[in-house]
């Protein structure tokens, strides 16, 4: 079944079609991308408000960077998150999505105001679930093989899709589990997370598969790694190549596109959307398969 809505806070959205962008928010000295750009709280919230002018859906703030680096105690993430999720909801009537691994986090962000719980360690901690219940908060459940801020030099998979779908789905069943409805539980394949740049181009190319898994998917493959390693190309020249995994995404079903060029992924999202519900209305399309195109060939 390819989902239809997505529920954030008392939010309801119609995803037949439409798909909703996500602006990354860094609080974080060393972030791969801006390297703290937006460390310091009045320049996260002047950022903020340019995603907003853009066209962004929803605001994604993060305290730590996924990948290797100095420890970021509870406490400090709590520093640098907290005052940033109170500022944007007290400015901005947007969901606001909070990206940390660490229930305590998701507790405190969701009393300012945080309607999503962004995850990338599959529900590692044993309280997220029960937390995000209580608040009434969505979450993305992202794939995984170890854990965040581990080093994976040699990810290996016998059925890389299997897997990871099979991942994706007892995730999915545990929050189900824990008192979740289904429309607010995103699919996260986590490209670069555990994978080389070839298995995350697979897992791209496959989304169609997870889009049929009961739950909205959600991508977050902007300016990543595998881009720089498959093309060649620098941090700064990635842009092009993320609009396309935008493009390319949400035609096979993803519905949440998470993005550090809101502008330009909003143009591209409405692009592809048009050209979606152009084939559906012409009675070329099949809305029961994800992207709205028969046989799931590129329009």
């Amino acid at each position: 079944m390819v989902p239809t809505t997505l529920l954030l806070g008392e939010r309801r959205f119609d995803i037949t079609t439409r798909t909703l962008v996500m602006g990354i928010l860094n609080r974080t000295p060393d972030s791969f991308y801006d390297r703290g750009e937006t460390f310091e709280l009045d320049r996260l919230v002047d950022r903020a408000g340019c995603l907003v002018e853009e066209g962004a859906d929803i605001l994604d703030v993060g305290g730590v960077k996924a990948g290797p680096g100095p420890e970021v105690s509870e406490a400090e993430e709590l520093d640098r998150v907290i005052p940033a999720i109170s500022a944007l909801h007290e400015r901005f009537d947007l969901p606001l999505s909070i990206d940390t691994w660490r229930a305590s986090v998701l507790e405190e962000s969701c009393r300012e105001g945080a309607v999503i719980g962004n995850d990338i360690s599959g529900f590692a901690d044993p309280d997220y679930l029960d937390t995000a219940v209580r608040h009434g908060a969505s979450v993305v459940a992202t794939h995984i093989r170890l854990q965040p801020r581990v080093p994976d030099p040699d990810p290996h998979y016998d059925d890389l899709v299997g897997e990871v779908a099979a991942f994706l789905t007892d995730r999915a069943r545990s929050a189900t589990t824990a008192g979740l409805k289904p429309e607010q539980i995103m699919l996260d394949a986590g490209l670069d997370l555990g994978k080389t740049p070839a298995q995350s181009a697979v897992l791209l190319r496959e989304h169609a598969a997870f889009a049929t898994l009961g739950h909205p998917v959600f991508l977050s493959a902007s300016n990543k790694r595998f881009l720089g390693d498959l093309l060649d190309l620098e941090l700064e020249d990635r842009r092009d190549a993320s609009l396309a995994c935008v493009a390319y995404g949400i035609h096979r079903g993803c519905r949440i596109v998470r993005v550090h060029d809101v502008r330009g992924s909003v143009r591209v999202a409405r692009m592809t959307e048009t050209l979606i519900e152009t084939a559906l209305e012409s009675g070329v399309g099949d809305s029961t398969i994800p992207g709205g195109t028969t046989g799931g060939t590129i329009l």
